[in-house]
């Protein structure tokens, strides 16, 4: 099916649509969300609907419109002309929403009330979660609200006041800060070492079995490919995730060889850094929108986390990779085993 503007018809003849009844901002979000995704199925699994639900919501908003949004057909979802302009104004719709929302935190106490921080799922657990006590011992009044997950979260949005992300956002509308470089490698245990031993080569590493996250921000697949160019996952992987703490502890226990940080020596599970070159650093961003880095508390958030990942007194964050062996020469602060919140498994050796 063809356009309006396709077929040739004039501005003038073509429907009028209805902006002035667009009241339903929740309708009007899952719009968005459906345009945004590009199909009504994308869209119920991002907004963890049901995806009849989010078509009667299209459908009501059609309704409340008065015009025909999409049209569907084999290859799939298409916007309208008309549902274009639409677009446009819902979107003015969502910038006045997030707008009233800044402004009405701007006017609450100051150091007091909610932050929402989003951070990937291992860098939250590992790293952010038991390092916290230090921002609420020095702000007791400010409730920190850690949303921890692989999907990366929009700012611009308003899915959080601030996001630290694996991958520079794009969004033209945000503040954006690089805290710092991670530093992938392989590891193994020892319990895996001491039955299948250690391979020192990629060409070695066939011959083992491995344990990976598969996640958004990750792009394991297609690091997987890139590194092992024609060999299936099935020939490989003896258990893969979505979950940083399930795939380590996973490989703590011998089940295979994974990818970590540098930093996983410090997280108590006994991992042996392999010395198999992977030579994939992965950046560190934060972002947070212009308005939100004025409201005092979220500008308390934001300077926190600066410095948490501060590559200046944490080496494991540095723009050079520092081996896992050399971080009690270069690190000059308290355990590392408690820094991150790991505990010991001497017990079970």
């Amino acid at each position: 099916m063809h356009s309006l503007a396709e077929r040739g018809v004039p501005l003038a003849e073509r429907p009028k649509t209805n902006l002035s009844g667009l009241s339903d901002w929740d309708a009007a979000r899952i719009f968005l969300e459906v345009v945004r995704c590009g199909s009504f199925r994308s869209a119920a699994e991002r907004l963890s609907l049901s995806i009849n639900a989010v078509r009667r919501r299209i459908d009501d908003f059609e309704r409340q419109t008065g015009t025909t949004l999409f049209t569907r057909d084999v290859h799939g979802t298409h916007l309208t002309d008309e549902g274009a302009l639409v677009v446009s104004a819902v979107e003015r719709m969502e910038a006045a929403t997030f707008d009233v929302l800044r402004a009405s935190d701007s006017m609450a106490n100051a150091l007091s009330g909610e932050v929402r921080v989003a951070v990937t799922e291992g860098l939250g657990t590992f790293w952010l979660a038991p390092r916290l006590v230090e921002f609420q011992q020095a702000y007791p009044k400010i409730l920190v609200d850690l949303h921890c997950a692989m999907r990366s979260a929009d700012v611009s949005r308003h899915e959080a006041d601030v996001a630290i992300h694996l991958s520079r956002p794009s969004a033209l509308d945000i503040k954006l800060v690089r805290l710092g470089r991670m530093h992938l490698m392989f590891w193994a245990s020892e319990k895996y070492i001491a039955k299948h031993g250690a391979p020192r080569s990629a060409a070695e590493l066939i011959k083992h079995r491995l344990v990976l996250q598969f996640a958004d921000q990750l792009a394991a697949k297609e690091s997987f490919e890139s590194f092992f160019p024609g060999v299936s996952e099935r020939d490989l992987l003896v258990m893969k995730t979505n979950v940083s703490s399930a795939n380590y502890w996973a490989v703590a226990n011998g089940a295979g060889i994974g990818v970590f940080p540098s930093y996983a020596i410090a997280l108590g599970g006994k991992l042996i850094p392999l010395e198999v070159e992977l030579n994939r650093p992965l950046d560190i961003w934060l972002s947070y929108h212009p308005g939100s880095g004025r409201i005092p508390r979220v500008r308390h958030m934001i300077d926190w986390l600066i410095e948490a990942f501060n590559p200046a007194r944490f080496p494991w964050f540095k723009e050079e990779f520092v081996h896992p062996h050399e971080f009690k020469d270069s690190y000059m602060g308290e355990p590392l085993t408690q820094l991150f919140g790991g505990f010991s498994t001497e017990e079970q050796r």
